[in-house]
């Protein structure tokens, strides 16, 4: 990854979180809950998507239930929130794929589906209304997508639903590459909000379960290992915060940011065409998926 000059923000002391109202989709586990929480103990009111919900306890978190892996999910979850009211919105769904190419009922390989087209299912219904309601603000309506932008993946959108071959890792790229482009598109597409990308790097989460085997002997040795050598969801969490609050950031949507907050170059190769045709690939599957009015 290539440092971004052109980006630069200053950590504040305070935090201004006061009655910021944001949606976590993916928020009830891994990277998504540890940002949830905080954010919540700063001040904020947050609502969390996923499937299942472990924090009643916690003051101003509330709970939307929903299986992501669906795109007719994704749809209800953006029709039901409350995105004309909300400051900032942050997308964490994510999986790895399967040693095994596994298929949805929508039939979309299903790392695709969850850790990038859900997604854009929910952008593109929420952004034309974010943020069209809240109280006058010198700040825009922010969305942060969580993925690993900067890397040099471009994705293969002839084949990006991995039908006329697979393998896990590239299949995995087909989603950190389209989740770097809707952040470039969503920035072009949708003025009135400002969109970034989060590059956490490696944290010990569940993310990796669908490849190693929920709960076996192979994925606690590497999450262990990984918990050993790099920062915890809740260390990254207290660290980004203060970067999804800045106002330094407003002028630059698009941006994307490393592990620790620095501003970080796009990927190589994403160009203007490669980024439209991956997006009418992406917008192919959607249809397929029964989301109608998808085609741009």
């Amino acid at each position: 990854m290539k440092r971004d000059k052109r980006v630069a923000w200053r950590r504040a002391n305070a935090l201004k979180v006061e009655g910021k109202q944001v949606a976590v989709i993916g928020g009830t586990g891994g990277i998504g809950r540890a940002l949830s929480r905080h954010l919540a103990s700063l001040g904020a009111d947050v609502v969390v998507v996923g499937q299942t919900f472990r924090d009643t306890s916690v003051p101003r978190i509330a709970f939307m239930q929903a299986d992501l892996s669906l795109m007719r999910e994704a749809q209800r979850v953006a029709d039901a929130l409350p995105a004309e009211s909300l400051d900032m919105v942050i997308l964490t769904t994510g999986i790895f794929a399967a040693p095994q190419r596994q298929e949805t009922a929508e039939g979309i390989e299903r790392d695709l589906a969850v850790s990038y087209l859900n997604r854009l299912v929910i952008l593109r219904a929420i952004a034309p209304r974010l943020g069209t309601r809240r109280p006058l603000s010198s700040v825009k309506p922010r969305v942060f997508l969580v993925g690993y932008p900067g890397g040099g993946q471009i994705g293969a959108p002839d084949d990006l639903n991995s039908e006329k071959s697979y393998k896990a890792m590239p299949a995995h790229m087909n989603t950190v590459a389209g989740n770097e482009m809707l952040v470039l598109d969503a920035a072009k597409r949708w003025p009135h909000a400002t969109f970034f990308g989060l590059n956490p790097g490696l944290i010990k989460t569940n993310i990796r379960d669908n490849f190693f085997g929920k709960d076996s002997l192979k994925s606690r040795a590497v999450e262990t290992l990984i918990g050993l050598l790099t920062p915890t969801a809740n260390t990254y969490a207290q660290r980004i915060a203060p970067l999804l609050l800045t106002s330094d950031i407003e002028g630059h949507s698009g941006a994307m940011f490393d592990s620790k907050g620095g501003a970080i170059l796009p990927s190589p190769g994403l160009t203007e065409q490669h980024i439209r045709k991956f997006m009418a690939a992406s917008e192919a599957l959607m249809v397929r998926a029964g989301i109608q009015g998808a085609a741009s």
